[in-house]
Protein backbone atom coordinates (compact mmCIF):
# COMPACT_ATOMS: atom_id res chain seq x y z
CA UNK A 1 0.00 0.00 0.00
CA UNK A 2 1.69 3.09 -1.20
CA UNK A 3 1.94 6.10 1.36
CA UNK A 4 -1.01 8.37 0.02
CA UNK A 5 -3.46 5.88 -0.23
CA UNK A 6 -2.48 4.34 3.47
CA UNK A 7 -2.46 8.22 4.76
CA UNK A 8 -5.79 8.69 3.17
CA UNK A 9 -6.95 6.03 5.14
CA UNK A 10 -5.78 6.92 8.31
CA UNK A 11 -7.64 10.52 7.61
CA UNK A 12 -10.85 8.95 6.80
CA UNK A 13 -10.84 6.96 10.33
CA UNK A 14 -9.97 10.11 12.36
CA UNK A 15 -12.48 12.26 10.80
CA UNK A 16 -15.00 9.20 11.18
CA UNK A 17 -14.63 8.88 14.86
CA UNK A 18 -14.36 12.82 15.54
CA UNK A 19 -18.08 12.83 14.06
CA UNK A 20 -18.93 9.78 16.01
CA UNK A 21 -17.66 11.50 19.18
CA UNK A 22 -17.15 15.13 18.55
CA UNK A 23 -14.23 15.33 21.60
CA UNK A 24 -12.02 17.36 20.04
CA UNK A 25 -13.22 19.83 17.26
CA UNK A 26 -16.26 21.29 19.13
CA UNK A 27 -13.68 21.83 22.05
CA UNK A 28 -11.73 23.47 20.04
CA UNK A 29 -14.29 25.86 18.47
CA UNK A 30 -15.25 26.98 21.68
CA UNK A 31 -11.76 27.42 23.07
CA UNK A 32 -10.67 29.70 20.70
CA UNK A 33 -13.95 31.49 20.29
CA UNK A 34 -14.26 32.54 24.12
CA UNK A 35 -10.55 33.71 24.23
CA UNK A 36 -11.52 36.18 21.44
CA UNK A 37 -14.75 36.98 23.06
CA UNK A 38 -13.48 37.52 26.49
CA UNK A 39 -10.53 39.54 25.39
CA UNK A 40 -13.24 42.00 23.62
CA UNK A 41 -15.13 42.37 26.59
CA UNK A 42 -12.22 42.85 29.18
CA UNK A 43 -10.73 45.61 27.24
CA UNK A 44 -13.31 47.20 24.48
CA UNK A 45 -10.50 48.29 22.14
CA UNK A 46 -10.80 50.80 19.40
CA UNK A 47 -10.09 49.96 15.66
CA UNK A 48 -7.20 50.94 15.94
CA UNK A 49 -6.20 49.19 18.78
CA UNK A 50 -7.77 46.10 17.42
CA UNK A 51 -5.87 46.46 14.03
CA UNK A 52 -2.77 46.05 16.13
CA UNK A 53 -2.98 43.48 18.48
CA UNK A 54 -5.51 41.42 16.61
CA UNK A 55 -2.72 39.61 15.12
CA UNK A 56 -1.54 38.55 18.27
CA UNK A 57 -5.05 37.45 19.27
CA UNK A 58 -5.58 35.47 16.67
CA UNK A 59 -2.80 33.32 17.31
CA UNK A 60 -2.45 32.85 21.14
CA UNK A 61 -6.15 31.54 20.63
CA UNK A 62 -5.23 29.27 17.71
CA UNK A 63 -1.91 28.02 19.16
CA UNK A 64 -3.40 27.31 22.47
CA UNK A 65 -6.59 25.87 21.01
CA UNK A 66 -4.21 23.52 19.00
CA UNK A 67 -1.77 22.08 22.11
CA UNK A 68 -5.63 21.56 23.75
CA UNK A 69 -6.49 19.80 20.37
CA UNK A 70 -3.20 18.11 19.13
CA UNK A 71 -2.47 16.52 22.80
CA UNK A 72 -4.90 13.28 22.35
CA UNK A 73 -3.76 12.71 18.60
CA UNK A 74 -1.28 9.92 19.64
CA UNK A 75 -2.50 9.82 23.70
CA UNK A 76 -6.20 8.46 22.11
CA UNK A 77 -3.92 5.62 20.36
CA UNK A 78 -2.49 4.73 23.55
CA UNK A 79 -5.35 4.20 26.00
CA UNK A 80 -6.84 1.95 23.34
CA UNK A 81 -3.61 -0.02 21.93
CA UNK A 82 -4.83 0.85 18.74
CA UNK A 83 -1.25 1.73 18.27
CA UNK A 84 0.07 -1.02 17.75
CA UNK A 85 -2.73 -2.49 15.21
CA UNK A 86 -1.72 0.72 13.35
CA UNK A 87 1.97 -0.45 13.63
CA UNK A 88 0.98 -3.89 12.35
CA UNK A 89 -0.73 -2.23 9.34
CA UNK A 90 0.45 -2.89 5.74
CA UNK A 91 1.88 0.99 6.08
CA UNK A 92 4.63 3.20 6.40
CA UNK A 93 5.26 5.21 9.93
CA UNK A 94 5.31 8.50 8.08
CA UNK A 95 2.12 7.47 6.15
CA UNK A 96 0.04 6.95 9.66
CA UNK A 97 1.95 10.15 11.04
CA UNK A 98 1.40 12.26 7.74
CA UNK A 99 -2.49 10.86 8.08
CA UNK A 100 -3.27 12.14 11.65
CA UNK A 101 -1.29 15.64 10.56
CA UNK A 102 -4.06 15.77 7.71
CA UNK A 103 -6.84 15.54 10.31
CA UNK A 104 -5.25 17.83 12.50
CA UNK A 105 -4.94 20.44 10.21
CA UNK A 106 -8.24 20.07 8.78
CA UNK A 107 -9.65 20.19 11.89
CA UNK A 108 -7.71 23.13 13.09
CA UNK A 109 -8.66 24.84 9.77
CA UNK A 110 -11.99 24.31 10.45
CA UNK A 111 -11.72 26.30 13.65
CA UNK A 112 -10.32 29.22 11.80
CA UNK A 113 -13.06 29.48 9.49
CA UNK A 114 -15.21 30.03 12.54
CA UNK A 115 -13.12 32.15 14.40
CA UNK A 116 -12.21 34.88 11.91
CA UNK A 117 -15.87 35.97 11.44
CA UNK A 118 -16.22 36.11 15.21
CA UNK A 119 -12.97 38.13 15.18
CA UNK A 120 -14.48 40.62 12.13
CA UNK A 121 -17.55 41.36 13.92
CA UNK A 122 -16.21 41.40 16.83
CA UNK A 123 -13.52 44.03 16.70
CA UNK A 124 -14.71 45.58 13.61
CA UNK A 125 -11.84 44.94 11.33
CA UNK A 126 -13.01 43.73 8.02
CA UNK A 127 -11.03 40.88 6.96
CA UNK A 128 -12.89 40.24 3.42
CA UNK A 129 -10.33 42.50 1.40
CA UNK A 130 -7.34 40.27 2.32
CA UNK A 131 -8.90 37.19 3.04
CA UNK A 132 -6.83 35.33 -0.14
CA UNK A 133 -3.62 36.86 1.52
CA UNK A 134 -4.62 35.73 5.14
CA UNK A 135 -5.70 32.27 3.75
CA UNK A 136 -2.29 31.88 2.62
CA UNK A 137 -0.58 33.01 5.63
CA UNK A 138 -3.45 30.72 8.01
CA UNK A 139 -2.44 27.62 6.23
CA UNK A 140 1.35 28.23 6.43
CA UNK A 141 1.37 29.01 10.27
CA UNK A 142 -0.85 26.32 10.75
CA UNK A 143 0.53 23.61 8.95
CA UNK A 144 3.46 24.36 10.81
CA UNK A 145 2.10 24.47 14.34
CA UNK A 146 0.33 20.85 13.06
CA UNK A 147 3.25 19.13 11.91
CA UNK A 148 5.20 19.91 15.31
CA UNK A 149 2.61 19.03 17.45
CA UNK A 150 1.40 15.85 15.98
CA UNK A 151 5.28 14.94 15.92
CA UNK A 152 5.58 16.06 19.57
CA UNK A 153 2.04 14.22 20.38
CA UNK A 154 3.71 11.22 19.34
CA UNK A 155 6.56 11.75 21.73
CA UNK A 156 4.43 12.78 24.38
CA UNK A 157 1.83 9.48 24.03
CA UNK A 158 3.05 7.60 26.71
CA UNK A 159 4.39 9.89 29.21
CA UNK A 160 2.21 10.20 32.61
CA UNK A 161 2.12 13.97 32.57
CA UNK A 162 1.61 14.46 28.58
CA UNK A 163 -0.77 16.84 29.13
CA UNK A 164 1.93 19.05 30.43
CA UNK A 165 4.67 17.87 28.68
CA UNK A 166 3.38 18.71 25.00
CA UNK A 167 2.99 22.55 25.43
CA UNK A 168 6.22 23.12 27.20
CA UNK A 169 7.75 20.99 24.32
CA UNK A 170 5.79 22.43 21.44
CA UNK A 171 6.33 26.65 22.89
CA UNK A 172 10.01 27.04 22.29
CA UNK A 173 10.35 25.62 18.78
CA UNK A 174 7.33 27.04 17.65
CA UNK A 175 8.67 30.62 18.73
CA UNK A 176 10.04 31.63 15.04
CA UNK A 177 7.03 30.54 13.39
CA UNK A 178 4.85 32.24 15.54
CA UNK A 179 7.06 35.51 15.61
CA UNK A 180 6.52 35.56 11.58
CA UNK A 181 2.53 34.60 11.58
CA UNK A 182 2.33 37.31 13.66
CA UNK A 183 3.93 39.89 11.89
CA UNK A 184 2.64 38.87 8.39
CA UNK A 185 -0.70 38.94 9.38
CA UNK A 186 -0.39 42.44 11.14
CA UNK A 187 0.85 43.35 7.76
CA UNK A 188 -2.05 42.55 6.23
CA UNK A 189 -4.82 43.98 9.12
CA UNK A 190 -2.93 47.47 8.89
CA UNK A 191 -4.16 50.71 7.22
CA UNK A 192 -2.24 49.73 4.40
CA UNK A 193 -2.46 45.98 3.42
CA UNK A 194 0.91 44.17 2.47
CA UNK A 195 1.90 40.52 2.45
CA UNK A 196 5.67 40.96 3.72
CA UNK A 197 7.91 37.85 1.47
CA UNK A 198 10.79 37.95 3.97
CA UNK A 199 7.92 36.83 6.73
CA UNK A 200 6.36 34.48 4.14
CA UNK A 201 9.76 32.66 3.35
CA UNK A 202 9.98 32.09 6.80
CA UNK A 203 7.11 29.76 7.17
CA UNK A 204 7.29 28.04 4.03
CA UNK A 205 11.34 27.37 5.38
CA UNK A 206 9.99 26.38 8.94
CA UNK A 207 7.30 24.13 7.52
CA UNK A 208 9.92 22.67 4.82
CA UNK A 209 11.74 22.20 7.78
CA UNK A 210 10.09 20.23 10.49
CA UNK A 211 7.91 18.33 7.65
CA UNK A 212 11.35 16.60 6.22
CA UNK A 213 12.14 16.23 9.93
CA UNK A 214 8.89 14.44 10.47
CA UNK A 215 9.00 12.33 7.52
CA UNK A 216 13.19 11.13 8.62
CA UNK A 217 12.06 10.32 12.25
CA UNK A 218 8.62 8.88 12.03
CA UNK A 219 9.67 5.40 12.39
CA UNK A 220 11.31 6.32 15.80
CA UNK A 221 8.63 8.39 16.66
CA UNK A 222 6.19 5.40 16.16
CA UNK A 223 8.54 2.90 17.94
CA UNK A 224 8.92 5.35 21.17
Amino acid sequence: MNAARAASIVLGREIRAEIRTRELLQTTIVFAVIVVVLFNFAFEPSVGEARRFGPGLIWIALLFSASLMLNPSFAREQSNDTIYALRMAPASSFAILLGKTLANLLFLCITEVILLPVFSVLYNVPLLPVIGRLALVLFLGTFGIVVVGTVFSALAAQARLRELLLPLLLLPVLIPLLFASVEATAGLLGDAPALDRTWMAVLVAFDVVFFTASWLLCDYLLEE
